[in-house]
């Protein structure tokens, strides 16, 4: 499967936050469009970002990325950008309705997941509607995680 995607020239990934999957549970994501200037652009072409301590937020009905991290691109001194500003996140009313939803009356939170270049070359964000996992989740979870590798070694082995 892997291949298939770097067999594409256009698809790329710029950044992941994998401590997504870890700290929250994951219930949905959505792929949404992210406005960007042509210096951020060219910034993230360099594969030069961060979206670890960034969340989404819906405000006054528009979708916004807050905190992620984009570093300046070095050709363009005069005309350059804000490295954490605000950018606006593209997706449909629908898409937008259900988020608010969520995040408001089921205490959800957006966490962005993957912002990456699709086949066609355009930047997306691939954003979860997450609830938060408390201690003894996390723990759940990666006992879990630690029986199937200890189950793949014993099948592997035959013992």
């Amino acid at each position: 499967m892997a291949q298939k995607k770097n067999a594409d020239p256009n698809y790329k990934v710029v950044a992941e936050n994998r401590r997504a999957r870890f700290d929250y549970a994951i219930e949905d994501d959505i792929e949404c469009g992210i406005i960007l200037q042509g210096s951020e652009v060219k910034s993230l072409r360099e594969n030069s970002a961060n979206i670890a301590e960034s969340y989404a937020s819906v405000e006054d009905g528009e979708l916004w990325l807050i905190n992620g991290y984009i570093a300046p691109y070095e050709q363009a001194k005069t005309w350059g950008h804000e490295e954490r500003r605000r950018r606006k996140l593209l997706v449909s009313k629908k898409e937008l309705a259900r988020m608010w939803n969520d995040t408001q009356r089921k205490g959800m939170t957006l966490v962005p997941m993957v912002l990456y270049f699709n086949h066609k070359g355009l930047a997306k964000l691939k954003i979860g509607i997450a609830k938060g996992k408390k201690l003894h989740d996390k723990r759940a979870t990666e006992a879990k995680r630690d029986w199937g590798r200890q189950k793949q070694r014993l099948l592997r082995h035959g013992e």
